[in-house]
């Protein structure tokens, strides 16, 4: 990998991966994790909530990269994050600014036997402060404030100089605030192995800073909060700085460790699987019902206007992979070809007498839908039933195999399995304790026409239940393993955590939430197997690496499938 030019989209999760291990072993936390484009600590993201800690994949190089992950490894090393949640601010400019002012601190304290974790950090602040003058969010009152901050506070806190390329445009506000917080930034210096003291300092900046912006408002007051509100929102948003863990918009998932898990050594237990069923999910509806529902899932997918054949152009695109398929003869470069050398002689400026290899794009690939079929899906499933309906038309016609599978429970609360743990005495963690089952929707070996059928099966609701994604996910993936394809992609479709009321009961809470995170870092990245969680109005982050989020409040339109194409695009692997 080039460290000096931005990656391409076969690097990226490379370096999101390299960027990880090294946070991991500066930290000692081996539970760090990466989801999408980031860092996790027990199911939760990691945010310094400092803009130069942000990056941008698709623009920032490795050494940019690597820049910003020492930082956040200095941050979970040296700041407790605790307190600093009780001090921060609530107003969005203090808390901009005391978050920046935590950062900065945190990076000059680098142990003297990591010089390169310095020079890191030192070139990472330096890029971010010229791109940010640079895109021209210093070009507004409040983000030249902010940018002098930074610049005063990092120099003051390091040692080194401010930077001379801009110098002449910070000169007239740093000498201006110097008079309202030069106090309070030299105690920066003294304080800065002190968090608590430290932290007194960084809200009495921030607090000036935000009462001189307040201050300066002139008679037009309405028009110039707004103007502050435009400019700090640019600001965080294009470093895609964010407040909190997760859009507030987007409802997270609460994950935690298993103890029973743990004392088990990950060792999944199955207390009865005599119950366990495998079904082909139209056997279970009558015919005249499946005509209806095949009805009802073609109307509306009719009124939702989807370019098929779109569709089907850009996942070729996407999933088609060059393959030699015999030479291309009568070439002015290239291998020698034997057969034509006596034209040499015959005519001596021919040039005409190589060969090379023929490459054709070919579609060797299989995507695999897997679906939450338990019974907080029942209001969404008719949109997901469209979405994947819709997918398995286009791959069909892009000559890609497809499956459709789906995963519930046999029974609520434990079922046979439940009674049976009860009359046997209630064994101490018993595992997983209620029938799965597991329902096939499309065969990868079966056309989208002559599945169509089986497909709307999916609107047929009474036995959504409960369910074991982590049992679902590693099912789905021994299918795909079983099919010879150049690359495998499987979708989850979720809306949640792994549930079933009686496991839960009878181990903990997170006992199928690990299970879940176990079999997708045991298969994600593996054999040619790619996994994606698509979350039904949230986030699947603490799950999945790679994963987005769809709104049902909007129409199954074409961009909610080329979304879902970019985020496969996006953690390209190979």
């Amino acid at each position: 990998m080039n460290p000096t030019k931005p990656p391409n989209e076969k690097q990226r999760q490379q370096a999101a991966e390299l960027c990880g291990a090294s946070v991991r072993a500066l930290t000692g936390l081996r539970e760090l994790r990466h989801r999408g484009r980031s860092l996790f600590l027990g199911g939760q993201r990691v945010n310094t909530g400092a803009p130069h800690s942000a990056l941008d994949p698709l623009q920032d190089d490795f050494v940019a990269q690597r820049g910003a992950a020492d930082g956040i490894a200095l941050r979970l090393l040296h700041s407790d994050a605790e307190l600093h949640r009780e001090l921060a601010p609530e107003a969005p400019i203090q808390r901009l600014i005391f978050d920046l002012l935590e950062q900065l601190r945190v990076e000059t304290m680098i142990a003297g036997e990591h010089p390169g974790v310095r020079s890191n950090v030192m070139q990472r602040f330096r890029d971010w402060s010229l791109r940010f003058h640079d895109d021209g969010h210093a070009d507004t009152e409040l983000g030249l404030l902010i940018y002098t901050i930074a610049q005063v506070a990092w120099s003051r806190l390091t040692g080194y100089p401010t930077l001379a390329e801009t110098d002449d445009l910070i000169e007239v506000t740093r000498g201006r605030i110097s008079e309202l917080i030069g106090t309070d930034i030299a105690g920066l210096r003294r304080e800065r192995l002190q968090q608590a003291e430290y932290s007194l300092h960084a809200l009495a900046i921030a607090r000036i800073i935000d009462e001189s912006l307040s201050g300066q408002l002139d008679t037009d007051r309405d028009t110039q909060r707004i103007d502050n509100e435009k400019a700090l929102s640019r600001i965080t948003l294009a470093l895609d700085f964010s407040d909190e863990n997760e859009d507030s918009n987007i409802a997270t998932i609460v994950t935690g460790n298993s103890k029973v898990l743990a004392e088990q050594n990950q060792v999944y237990q199955v207390y009865n699987r005599d119950f366990d069923r495998e079904l082909r999910a139209a056997s279970q509806v009558r015919d005249a019902e499946l005509r209806q529902f095949r009805e009802q899932l073609d109307a509306r997918i009719f009124h939702q206007g989807i370019n098929v054949p779109r569709l089907a152009r850009q996942i070729s695109q996407l999933l088609a992979t060059p393959r030699r398929d015999g030479w291309l003869f009568g070439q002015e470069e290239g291998l020698i070809d034997g057969r034509r050398l006596s034209q040499l002689i015959a005519a001596p400026s021919e040039r005409r007498l190589f060969r090379k290899d023929q490459y054709l794009f070919k579609n060797d690939c299989q995507v695999s839908f897997l679906i939450d079929c338990s019974g907080s899906m029942k209001s969404s499933i008719e949109y997901i039933a469209m979405l994947v309906d819709v997918f398995a038309r286009a791959l069909d016609q892009a000559d890609i195999a497809s499956e459709i599978l789906g995963f519930t429970t046999g029974d609520w609360n434990g079922g046979r399995v439940y009674r049976q743990w009860q009359a046997e005495g209630r064994p101490q963690h018993p595992g997983r304790l209620n029938e799965r089952c597991h329902l096939v929707f499309k065969n990868a070996a079966d056309s989208w026409r002559k599945s169509r059928r089986d497909i709307a099966a999916l609107l047929k609701t009474p036995y959504f239940r409960e369910g074991f994604d982590g049992e679902a996910v590693e099912w789905a993936c021994s299918r795909m393993l079983r099919r010879d394809a150049g690359r495998r992609i499987l979708m989850v479709i979720s809306d949640g955590s792994p549930m079933d009321s009686a496991t839960n009961l009878a181990n903990d809470e997170f006992y199928l939430d690990n299970h879940l995170k176990h079999m997708v870092e045991k298969y994600d990245g593996g054999k040619d197997l790619e996994i994606y969680g698509i979350g039904v109005g949230l986030s699947l982050t603490p799950y999945y690496r790679h994963c987005m989020a769809i709104d049902l409040n909007e129409s199954l339109s074409n961009h909610v499938f080329t979304q879902i194409l970019q985020m496969i695009a996006h953690a390209q692997r190979r």
